[in-house]
């Protein structure tokens, strides 16, 4: 009798089995922690525009993370100042530089003009690999591509996640302009964001 006593009290000391988290709790998992990612990351810092606010220059979270304004102009680059040009609308969208003009891309899930139409494999390859639609032609500064690409796998799709669950804004940021490269022949030109 002694010894059943003992093995029903040893049974009540078992911690109980884990709980096995659903795939929509996984999903949401994911996507909290792209989230967290994109906002410690700094992807506001350039990929929404900024407006004045009462204590100067603020991201316009209306239109959080949609790019460069379509409807602001670019204007031509300042002269050279020794090696490096540097600078930016006051939108804080656009860039200037010896490799040509940066223009910040729409990262919302719009299907024209944001990562609507992108897969995973397009961001991954972009924030792993500095190319843009994972492919293409360089991307350009100021992205920190090459530090992003230290990124586990699972970071970078949580990114994308999380970016596939903001409110979609229509905006067909422009082009990016890549300079020629000195002795490299002819500029690409304008090709892509």
């Amino acid at each position: 009798m002694l010894g059943g006593a003992c093995v029903a009290l040893a049974g009540c000391g078992s911690p109980p089995a884990p709980k096995v988290p659903s795939p929509e709790e996984l999903a949401a998992q994911k996507v909290e922690r792209g989230r967290y990612l994109v906002t410690s990351g700094g992807c506001n810092d350039c990929h929404t525009p900024y407006k004045m606010g009462p204590r100067g220059p603020e991201p316009d979270m209306a239109r959080m993370l949609s790019g460069h304004p379509a409807d602001v102009p670019i204007p031509l680059a300042p002269a050279a100042v020794g090696p490096w040009i540097w600078g930016g609308l006051a939108t804080n969208t656009a860039f200037w530089g010896p490799w040509g003009v940066s223009i910040s891309p729409n990262l919302t899930p719009d299907e024209a003009t944001g990562l609507g139409g992108w897969t995973e494999e397009m961001f991954l390859g972009a924030l792993k690999h500095g190319k843009f639609y994972g492919t293409g032609r360089p991307l350009l500064p100021p992205m920190p591509w090459p530090w992003y690409a230290n990124l586990t796998d699972d970071d970078a799709k949580a990114i994308f996640a999380y970016l596939k669950t903001i409110p979609a804004i229509s905006n067909q940021a422009p082009p990016s302009i890549v300079a020629p490269v000195p002795g490299a022949g002819a500029a690409p030109g304008a090709t892509g964001s």
